[in-house]
């Protein structure tokens, strides 16, 4: 049997290890208050990061306000040079279509001269027959001329008033057509690609 003394010395490490341990327990838990008693909640760092995310918030809505901004100048920056491209294909393509307008209403009195040069030459006085059939010729050419290079007569003799491309110089009462219908051209208009150079003088009916 293990003696008095063996015992006590074998149950010594047991306590002390238990007493260590209770004393670390202790300080620990006492650091813990400490360290809990003592601390002091720093605002500061909270607001700081508050503020940050405010500026950041401010700085991305900037953003997409400018982002927005530089798309619609984007968008209206496109369009004005769409319509750009458009105006100068149109006034290129005017320049080729009615490049010939101030030359054609320069020969326009020659035409209104070979007219009146027909007009006025019977077609059954034999004596002046080659003069005429002269001056039809070149009437006849000049004509083809025009035709050539788009330009149209308009003589709307018999035909509805149309003051886009007509010009009355006179109204005569006539019941025996409808109003506003052309009884005789005076002077005979002429268009370029469609376009009006010289609007025909007429006489229009009205109402008796």
């Amino acid at each position: 049997m293990a003696t008095k003394e063996e015992s006590q010395v074998n149950e010594a490490p047991e306590e002390v290890v238990a007493q260590q341990t209770e004393a670390a327990d202790e300080v620990e838990v006492v650091e813990v208050e400490e360290t809990a008693e003592g601390y002091e909640p720093d605002e500061k760092p909270e607001g700081v990061s508050v503020k940050v995310l405010t500026d950041m918030q401010r700085q991305i809505e900037e953003l997409k306000r400018e982002k927005t901004e530089q798309e619609d100048l984007a968008l209206r920056t496109t369009a004005e040079m769409q319509n750009l491209r458009r105006r100068v294909e149109r006034d290129v393509e005017n320049a080729h279509k009615y490049a010939l307008e101030k030359f054609v209403q320069d020969l326009l009195p020659v035409l209104d001269s070979l007219d009146r040069g027909i007009e006025t030459v019977p077609e059954d006085d034999e004596a002046q027959k080659a003069a005429r059939e002269g001056l039809v010729l070149t009437q006849k050419m000049l004509t083809d001329c025009f035709a050539k290079f788009s330009v149209e007569c308009v003589d709307p003799t018999g035909s509805a008033f149309d003051p886009q491309f007509h010009e009355a110089i006179t109204m005569v009462p006539n019941p025996d057509v409808a109003p506003n219908t052309v009884l005789n051209t005076v002077q005979k208009g002429y268009t370029l690609n469609g376009r009006l150079v010289r609007p025909a003088m007429v006489v229009v009916s009205q109402s008796a």
